[in-house]
């Protein structure tokens, strides 16, 4: 009867011929058509990148230009004359504001549920109640259409973690929320709400997470704000915008320079907000992935390990 031992060391010596006569024809054989493969496929020279660079940059350019134009040539006469002048007047004769106040808001809150978005309401707030009222009644309508679409999503947590698998990338960003301590959660849901990520359906989405609530309406609370005044602001210029062009109002120089002035400001400030945010999401998922991957690396080196102790045990015995 063979010993185990003999057996044990016999089968070591055939796994290191075994892995020699691998890497030997891996590094030795294999490595012929992958150098004439090399030599085939020549990577693009820097000249070439950046010219197609340019090109794709000046197209992008040219595009949006004439979209810009076409815009300001048909769109924007078609929605100050066809939409927003008629709901200005609407307003005016059919509510008072205490009603019109409570409509607004009533429209903040449900738009979220049905996946509506709220950003029409946001500026007819900041067109007829202006930066006090109408900030109270965009933040009292977009808190409670942040907690009842968080309500209702509780009520179909395996459909929406069902749907949520179609993306597997808005998924992961999803898990980044709800991981971490508390003050965690609020960043991330501070940093989702001031970024482009459609927040209609991030109020849905975050049930099938491990989020807390607190965490949850306070992050979204204070990443509101900012959008809030901006929504503000962008409806008292274009409230500004149809006095001037369809009423009797003339803009005096300070007023010409001041609107301006904040204009470029806000843009400067949206693109800031929207760099800085996707920044941080992009830190927090690299943060994550090198996680990930140190505990599968972990997961890997405990796996090697256990054989050799297996042996050593055999050897022992």
């Amino acid at each position: 009867m063979p010993d185990p031992a003999e057996m044990l060391g016999k089968t070591h010596t055939n796994t290191a011929s075994l892995r020699g006569e691998s890497e030997y024809v891996r590094l030795v054989i294999s490595d012929e058509p992958r150098t004439a493969e090399a030599d085939t496929l020549q990577p693009e020279t820097p000249a070439k990148s950046s010219l197609l660079w340019w090109i794709k940059a000046m197209i992008w350019c040219f595009s949006t230009i004439i979209i810009l134009l076409v815009l300001l040539k048909w769109g924007v006469p078609f929605l100050f004359e066809k939409v927003l002048i008629p709901i200005l007047q609407w307003e005016s004769t059919a509510f008072g504001r205490p009603m019109l106040a409570l409509v607004l808001v009533a429209s903040l809150a449900l738009f979220p549920v049905f996946l509506i978005p709220s950003g029409p309401s946001m500026w007819l707030a900041g067109m007829i109640f202006g930066y006090g009222l109408g900030f109270v009644i965009i933040m009292v309508g977009t808190t409670i259409g942040m907690v009842l679409p968080y309500w209702v999503g509780l009520l179909f947590r395996d459909r929406i973690h069902q749907w949520l698998k179609r993306w597997p990338d808005k998924a992961a960003m999803m898990r980044l929320a709800a991981e971490g301590s508390w003050f965690h959660q609020f960043k991330v849901v501070a940093l989702f709400r001031v970024s482009p990520f459609p927040y209609t359906i991030f109020n849905y989405a975050v049930v099938v997470t491990s989020m807390r609530f607190w965490p949850y309406l306070s992050g979204s609370i204070a990443g509101m704000i900012p959008e809030s005044f901006l929504y503000i602001y962008t409806g008292r210029l274009i409230r500004t915008f149809a006095d001037v062009k369809y009423g009797n109002h003339h803009l005096t120089p300070l007023e010409i320079i001041y609107n301006v002035i904040s204009f470029i400001v806000t843009i400067i400030a949206v693109v800031v907000f929207t760099v800085y945010t996707k920044r941080k999401l992009n830190e927090l998922k690299m943060a994550e992935t090198n996680d990930e991957d140190f505990a599968l690396g972990n997961e890997i080196l405990e796996m090697d390990r256990l054989p050799l102790e297996r042996a050593k045990q055999v050897n022992f015995q």
